[in-house]
């Protein structure tokens, strides 16, 4: 959360955050910036060398970076080994989006049986149901609906229009924006000769300590047992999490990226945009997918990292190889004709 107090002095940060100074330590610090947009009271990062080019004309009053990178700086710097982390920790005490006050809107409704703790900010029009449990300091945003029987650790904050299917269970410190539904029924269907029949979700969601839950994403509730999300878990907006995955401590999921039903994936993983998972697969831990890589197998080998995709190219080009394509069985039948062949003739000679 921002503090009261704007404005810190370089020599402050440094000391605040342990990071080497190079300059003058009474310069002003305001706010953040990018290389190209802050001025004299801002501070900035250089993290990735395609930015470098931007340093010797930046007009920060200082900049966070790599000290094979101090030297090109034209001003003030704060030294560090990993200058994005260095600003993350750094731009927090800059955010100027207030604290919720604690209390209980006049439209909300609460549950009588519902259990609120110490400090609880619940917005306009947000639903509390029977028996949950809302830890001290949590936040529950406009519009938001728990369902009954959920319980929430200290100092979650829920963003607005959030919703919590029954029994959902979340650890402390966790982070959910706004439009996500966490604990809906997942896709269970079973073929009854000529229609559709409805597989009970009988499981629940159970959400571990520092997790954050992007705008838009679902997360289905499981069919028996529970879909999990171990600690530190950071989905980002408008992903599919399908019935009883199971996701591993530390593990990142970019955007427009989607895991079927029951699949289990390791710690420490990164999964960028648009990725997908076939369900009932097992992803090793420190697996890393590239962009619109699709898993359909499962991943054993730890710390691998894997790519399935087509870079953009210009559209005669691509309709000429997908011709080729597909004529690619018939070309390998050919190969192998040939290899036939030629192993016939060279047992003649």
């Amino acid at each position: 959360m921002p503090s009261l107090n704007s404005n810190y002095s370089l020599s402050d940060l440094s000391a605040r955050y342990e990071l080497e100074l190079r300059g003058d330590g009474s310069c002003m610090i305001d706010g953040v910036g990018t290389l190209n947009s802050a001025g004299p009271s801002n501070i900035t990062f250089l993290a990735n060398t395609a930015y470098r080019k931007d340093l010797a004309a930046t007009r920060a009053g200082a900049v966070i970076l790599k000290d094979s990178d101090a030297g090109a700086c034209p001003g003030n710097c704060l030294v560090a080994d990993d200058p994005y982390l260095a600003y993350a920790r750094l731009a927090a005490i800059f955010d100027p989006r207030p604290a919720a006050a604690p209390g209980i809107h006049e439209s909300a409704v609460v549950a009588a049986t519902a259990k609120i703790g110490d400090g609880v900010s619940i917005g306009p029009n947000a639903v509390v149901g029977d028996a949950c449990e809302i830890g001290a300091a949590c936040t529950i945003g406009p519009g938001s609906v728990l369902y009954g029987e959920c319980r929430l650790g200290a100092g979650c904050l829920l963003h607005a229009n959030v919703t919590l299917g029954y029994g959902v269970r979340m650890g402390q410190r966790v982070i959910v924006h706004s439009g996500a539904v966490i604990g809906a029924d997942g896709f269970g269907i079973a073929f009854a000769t000529d229609h559709w029949e409805k597989v009970p979700q009988l499981g629940a969601v159970v959400i571990g300590d520092d997790c954050e839950i992007g705008c838009n994403t679902t997360i289905d509730r499981g069919a028996i047992g529970d879909t999990v999300l171990e600690e530190d878990v950071r989905i980002d907006n408008l992903c599919q999490i399908g019935h009883n995955v199971h996701l591993g401590a530390h593990t990142a999921i970019a955007g427009l990226s989607g895991v079927a039903g029951s699949t289990i994936i390791g710690k420490y993983c990164l999964i960028a945009g648009g990725s997908g998972f076939s369900g009932h697969l097992e992803i090793a831990d420190k697996t890393t997918l590239a962009a619109s890589t699709r898993a359909f197998r499962s991943i054993r080998e730890p710390g691998t990292s894997w790519s399935a995709q087509l870079p953009a190219q210009p559209i005669r080009e691509w309709q000429r190889n997908l011709s080729r394509l597909r004529k690619l069985d018939e070309l390998a039948r050919r190969v192998r004709d040939l290899e036939k062949q030629l192993e016939k003739s060279s047992d003649n000679e």
